[in-house]
């Protein structure tokens, strides 16, 4: 959570972020459009918002959950669901945080996709957990 913080500030803003990112773009797709630079510097970023919050939600399951070698216990939908609300309210304090930081913007759109990262980081582990059953 500190590291999402950190990257809710000005230094990792789109322009800052894209600083980096466009080059190599440019680099590995010398004849890429403006507007098709914009889109992948885009995609990759939101990219990375849902990854960072799907490990999150992850992290959120494995606390409360409390894992242990062989674990006997089934597969629980309910526990999944409040780790995917805890990240979803997270999502929404890091929103509100960026209000505050002149080079964000707060986005309900990304408390969405950060929410969809945490879904899907659920619906992986619960694959691998029926995965792990079968063998």
């Amino acid at each position: 959570m500190v590291l999402i913080f950190s990257a809710s500030g000005d230094t990792k803003s789109y322009q800052h972020s894209s600083r980096i990112l466009a080059p190599i773009v440019r680099w590995l797709f010398p004849d890429i459009s403006p507007d098709a630079l914009d889109l992948v510097v885009l995609v990759v970023r939101k990219g990375a918002h849902l990854t960072e919050y799907a490990v999150l939600a992850l992290l959120f399951w494995r606390a409360m959950r409390q894992p242990v070698k062989r674990d006997p216990r089934p597969w629980s939908w309910p526990l999944a669901g409040r780790a995917v609300l805890f990240v979803a309210l997270y999502a929404a304090s890091d929103e509100f945080h960026q209000f505050f930081v002149a080079t964000r913007d707060a986005s309900l759109r990304d408390v969405a996709i950060d929410t969809i990262g945490a879904a899907l980081g659920m619906i992986l582990l619960w694959g691998m957990y029926r995965l792990r059953q079968r063998r």
